[in-house]
């Protein structure tokens, strides 16, 4: 897996939205369940917790689908753990919520299970976020990131229309943002670090770095190389990714608008 650190591709504005998304990512993670896992692990209890707020605040393909939320998750619970030390909730009592399953959607994109999920997301974003939207305009790249959420999440309920594990990340909305990146700025250059024998870094160009990326999605999502996607959607990667690309081949112009000043070389 090679993990990009940098690109070299200049700016002609500050990436706001861009900050600003990462920003809020992060808030609202510190907020959640998930966050206390770096203070000591998850305990049975916390567990329980967990799977309580996910499900108020996070997308389930069946819900989505049906557009209609599955039984309420109690907001309080008790667990009892058997042999195996699988932990099981059980209701004390009902919350009082009325949960949208569209809305859910958004909710879910700002949700994630824990550090190393949210550190690779905002990577991934704060890397080629800034220049997409360095090309999109602020508003356009802001509906343009929350589209690609909302295709990536019901791409993925289609392919797993019973599904009822949570669905959460900004996997999918990043996925299109990474394939706008792609037709944009293929030869930009990008650090990254490829695992030979230890992790070297190499200036690689984006074609070949995403490129890989979208492989090896689609290569999980097919289940080629692992028995199941896990509890990684795969698939709404690959959907995200697709749609991003698409509608900046279609509606983006090629040519690259001149900026004020000497025009940046986006091949060095």
């Amino acid at each position: 897996m090679v993990i990009p650190v940098h690109d070299i591709n200049p700016l002609r504005r500050t990436p706001w939205v861009t900050w600003a998304l990462i920003a809020a990512n992060v808030a609202v993670f510190l907020f959640t369940p998930a966050s206390s896992v770096v203070t000591g692990g998850t305990t049975a209890s916390q567990t329980c917790r967990q799977a309580a707020f996910y499900a108020e605040w996070a997308a389930i393909p069946k819900e989505m689908l049906e557009n209609k939320p599955l039984t309420p998750t109690p907001t309080s619970s008790v667990l009892a753990v058997n042999q195996n030390g699988d932990v099981t909730c059980a209701a004390t009592r009902h919350p009082g919520y009325h949960k949208s399953p569209i809305l859910s959607v958004l909710t879910a994109m700002f949700l994630h299970g824990g550090w190393f999920h949210l550190l690779g997301n905002m990577l991934f974003l704060l890397i080629f976020g800034n220049n997409v939207e360095d090309r999109f305009g602020r508003l356009k790249f802001l509906v343009f990131y929350l589209v690609c959420g909302y295709v990536a999440a019901y791409g993925y309920a289609l392919v797993n229309p019973h599904s009822t594990e949570p669905l959460i990340g900004a996997s999918g909305a990043i996925a299109g943002v990474l394939g706008a990146y792609l037709v944009m700025f293929p030869r930009a250059r990008v650090w990254s670090l490829v695992p030979i024998l230890f992790f070297i870094p190499l200036r690689l160009p984006a074609w070949l770095v995403l490129g890989l990326w979208f492989v090896l999605q689609w290569v999980y999502a097919s289940g080629y190389a692992v028995g199941s996607a896990g509890s990684v959607a795969y698939a709404a990667h690959v959907v995200g990714f697709i749609f991003g690309a698409v509608v900046t081949l279609l509606l983006v112009p090629r040519n690259r608008p001149r900026a004020r000043g000497p025009t940046p070389n986006y091949a060095r």
